[in-house]
């Protein structure tokens, strides 16, 4: 009964924070640096020479993949995701959702457009898009060397393709590990499987088809850019007056993103921060304590991502995402008032 009660309790909250229509009140994204890693600098048959490869086939390769999301408690999500680059060079893409209402992502070069049930389409500025595929990995996989250790493990047959098994460890044990398997011809991702410190399967994405293919799709000469919604522009503040600070932040992590937001529901603004090493973003929500109204503090998982939320000092704290419960603690814990 308890732990039904509880379920049901972190399952509301994670909605309410991941499903979050906020008014951005102040912005300050902070850059990424990242240095490139040539598949040269490696052995041919070492980990990292076949993430170089990954990553240039999904930026330079013609592809159709299909592909299936697979989460705890919830039905598999059906996805088709095309790219190509035309005579000019200039990258395309589409992610769409195939179940349900639909959700439909096109990027050309770097405005992608959302096209989502309920919601206006609206464009935005980007190289990559937002979906259930770790574009940052895909792309830019050498973000991952100062988090991650990657081990060869060996071939397999993934889609009725011949495939190579990699397995991604997080160096200071403070992340979830991954298995994943690469196509031995393109370099194209056919499966990934996150696990967690267990070995317990948390999450799974896995590729049903895949076509490369010398030209683009059809698709892409259908699309008309300049009828494609306008983009849509904020004017963050070029500083964030942050009363706090993170004390513990996991290796490899950065803040990439500080926001005052204001909740749908109840109007309420909190600050937002979210961590990224490249591969696995999580979100941290602070809320000033109401000492006339305690909050519990509660733990638990919602499909894959970990939900914390605790009161700590003059804060109501939450944290969400891929990572172990212990991790979430940690960051939450080390959150400190800055000194004056």
């Amino acid at each position: 009964m308890l732990k039904t009660f509880l379920s049901k309790i972190l399952s509301k909250v994670a909605l309410t924070l991941l499903s979050i229509i906020f008014v951005p009140l102040q912005t300050f994204a902070l850059g990424e640096p990242a240095t490139a890693v040539a598949a040269a600098s490696y052995p041919s048959d070492s980990a990292q020479a076949w993430l170089a490869k990954m990553s240039n086939a999904v930026k330079s390769l013609n592809y159709t993949v299909s592909f299936v999301l697979l989460k705890p408690g919830m039905d598999s999500q059906p996805y088709l995701w095309r790219h190509g680059v035309n005579e000019d060079g200039l990258e395309m893409e589409q992610l769409n959702l195939l179940n349900g209402p639909g959700r439909e992502v096109v990027r050309i070069g770097n405005k992608v457009s959302y096209f989502e049930p309920n919601v206006p389409p609206y464009s935005l500025y980007s190289s990559i898009i937002n979906g259930p595929l770790p574009s940052e990995f895909l792309q830019r996989p050498e973000k991952l060397m100062l988090s991650y250790e990657f081990i060869m493990v060996g071939r397999s047959r993934i889609a009725g393709r011949a495939a190579q098994q990699i397995r991604i460890i997080s160096k200071d044990k403070s992340r979830f590990g991954l298995n994943v398997w690469l196509d031995q011809e393109t370099g194209l991702l056919l499966k990934m499987n996150m696990f967690s410190q267990e070995a317990q399967l948390l999450e799974q994405i896995q590729v049903t088809d895949l076509q490369v293919t010398e030209k683009p799709d059809l698709f892409f000469s259908k699309i008309e850019p300049e009828i494609l919604p306008e983009v849509v522009s904020f004017s963050p503040s070029t500083e964030f007056n942050s009363k706090w600070t993170i004390g513990y932040i996991p290796k490899g992590m950065m803040i990439v993103k500080r926001d005052f937001l204001r909740l749908s529901g109840s109007g309420v603004v909190v600050e937002y921060i979210m961590l990224s090493d490249g591969l696995i973003d999580v979100s941290v929500y602070l809320q000033a304590r109401d000492n006339d109204k305690p909050q519990s503090n509660l733990v638990g998982t919602v499909q894959s991502d970990t939900l914390l939320t605790i009161e700590h000092g003059e804060l109501n704290i939450t944290v969400i995402g891929k990572i172990p419960a212990a991790t979430a603690n940690a960051i939450a814990k080390s959150i400190e008032r800055l000194a004056k």
